[in-house]
């Protein structure tokens, strides 16, 4: 395993909790307090392994934002049959709450390589902007996510840029699309979003000659907001976004996108940015106009 400079992993003694066959975990790490409540204690390999999962996501997600978005919340975790992460969700209460469902073969491989716990502790940075604008909640978890893993080694930058080329086009809009904010299916919603973080990432770091990047401007709204267990107009979310980087990219891209179809030249995106498919995967040319932003928004 590969770790970045300074991220430390806290780790629990569970020999207590095994003595007393208590179905409750807490973890202490990253300035948050965590209760981990399991449903069911069946899983194959103990319960051990998903906690240390739980502790290295929320050490990833919070070297991204700088501090974990939360300083308490609550896990819930049920069992299925089979392996694996099946699903997860997140809800933004007073303690914010994630419900996870997981496979009670899954082993400790399976869950170092699985997305689905970023992807919910990335929710816990952004407030509640309503249902309205649930491509921003849904599109940033997606578009963080691998590239929170990536900077701290868990994933490298080609797995990510390959997913993005191959998915990013389900974000476009289809024939009567009326904008993100009134075209809520699937696409829309989850790579919609995930494409309009995308090109404001781009644009935020070609106005700043890579000063800053989406990090920046999603680390102060966290900052401003509390995170998910508070409400922001999403007017606001943006023109916070835009103050810590110097520019009025969000607000002037969700001015065009909010409410009519806007279809972006990808084909033209991944050429400007040095990223050409190979295979299965990605090779990047370093000789392209925006090869130092494909850099950038992947370096740590």
């Amino acid at each position: 395993m590969r770790m970045c400079a300074g991220l430390v992993l806290t780790l629990l003694s569970f020999a207590a909790m095994a003595a007393d066959g208590s179905s409750t975990r807490t973890i202490d790490a990253q300035g948050a307090h965590v209760t981990v409540d399991f449903k069911s204690m069946d899983f194959e390999h103990g319960t051990a392994p998903i906690v240390t999962w739980i502790e290295r996501s929320m050490a990833i997600v919070a070297h991204y934002y700088g501090q974990f978005p939360a300083k308490e919340l609550r896990i819930q975790i049920s069992s299925s049959g089979g392996g694996g992460v099946r699903h997860g969700t997140t809800y933004g209460m007073r303690v914010p709450f994630i419900r996870l469902q997981i496979g009670r073969e899954v082993t400790a491989d399976e869950l170092h390589n699985d997305w689905v716990l970023v992807h919910e502790m990335v929710h816990l940075a952004l407030p509640e902007v309503g249902d309205d604008h649930l491509w921003l909640t849904e599109g940033l978890s997606t578009y963080v996510e691998g590239i929170a893993r990536v900077h701290v080694g868990d994933l490298q930058p080609e797995r990510v840029w390959t997913e993005q080329m191959h998915s990013m086009q389900n974000g476009l809009p289809a024939s009567g699309d009326e904008g993100l904010d009134r075209t809520h299916t699937w696409g829309r919603t989850y790579w919609g979003g995930a494409l309009f973080c995308l090109l404001a990432d781009v644009e935020i770091r070609k106005k700043t000659a890579n000063r800053f990047g989406l990090r920046d401007a999603m680390r102060a709204v966290l900052r401003a907001s509390g995170g998910v267990a508070f409400e922001m107009p999403i007017e606001r979310v943006l023109k916070v976004g835009d103050a810590a980087t110097g520019t009025t990219v969000l607000q002037d891209l969700y001015a065009q996108m909010k409410d009519k179809p806007v279809s972006p030249d990808l084909p033209a995106l991944w050429k400007q940015l040095g990223i050409r498919e190979r295979g299965d995967s990605v090779e990047f040319q370093d000789d392209a106009p925006l090869a130092a932003t494909r850099k950038a928004i992947m370096a740590p």
